[in-house]
């Protein structure tokens, strides 16, 4: 169905109005997907193998979105065969975008959204281009409000742990209440509360919940647990 819009003895057709409204409300529902969730596991492993079964078992722990960096080699294979394995029922995302090109190629394989440890104008734009919820990485004042004011959906305050943890949250969202953050760095299940509690809208949490030695035991499971673990601090978090 065309969108029309008229004047006064004038009637245009505008194909690309209600496809670009469907777009953004899609993008509206991955983003309350992930803030609902409050965590997002950072899969930053060896292989495409280990990420897919990594991904995986915190799917089985309740955790229904996950980031997969791409440093993972094979990563773009490993988004492919998860957004056809669990298609809507997983938020997938790319994360280490260091670029408009891996963004778009990651796009094509099945990410919603994208994570990128740097601020580069070119990436949002890329993003927003194709209605994408993109998350940047920042760590000044003037970064935060710069990655905002260009496009970010959040903004990933990073590396957040190493300049004073949920303290710099906090400290953060005094001049910016606007701005959603999500820090990286720091993040673990004893910290997590502290940080939601500071105003960060979600957390991201990389090698506390999926580790490389418990990958190299093969021992999965232990991530099906952490992800339950990580889920009952946020919703502690919320509650009180």
């Amino acid at each position: 169905m065309q969108a029309r819009l008229s004047s006064p003895g004038v009637e245009i057709e505008s194909p690309g109005v209600e496809i670009d409204t469907i777009s953004t409300m899609k993008k509206q529902a991955i983003l309350s997907s992930i803030l609902d969730i409050g965590v997002v596991p950072v899969v930053r492993t060896s292989s495409a193998e280990s990420a897919v079964k990594a991904i995986e078992a915190v799917y089985r722990g309740g955790i229904r979105a996950a980031e997969i960096t791409m440093t993972v080699p094979g990563a773009i294979k490993a988004l492919e065969q998860l957004a056809d394995k669990f298609g809507d029922q997983i938020v997938l995302g790319a994360g280490t975008v260091l670029d408009p090109e891996t963004a778009r190629a990651c796009m094509l394989a099945g990410a919603e959204f994208f994570v990128t440890p740097n601020l580069r104008p070119a990436t949002i734009e890329m993003c927003k281009r194709y209605s994408k919820a993109v998350m940047p990485g920042a760590l000044t004042p003037t970064e935060v409000l710069t990655a905002w004011e260009a496009g970010a959906d959040a903004v990933k305050v990073f590396p957040c742990g190493a300049v004073g943890g949920a303290k710099y949250i906090k400290a953060l969202k005094a001049p910016f209440p606007q701005i959603e953050m999500i820090p990286t760095g720091g993040v673990n299940l004893e910290t997590t509360a502290e940080f939601l509690k500071a105003g960060a809208c979600a957390v991201a949490v990389g090698a506390e919940l999926i580790d490389a030695k418990t990958i190299a035991e093969g021992r999965y499971e232990v991530f099906e647990e952490r992800a339950r673990q990580f889920l009952e601090q946020v919703k502690k978090a919320r509650s009180a």
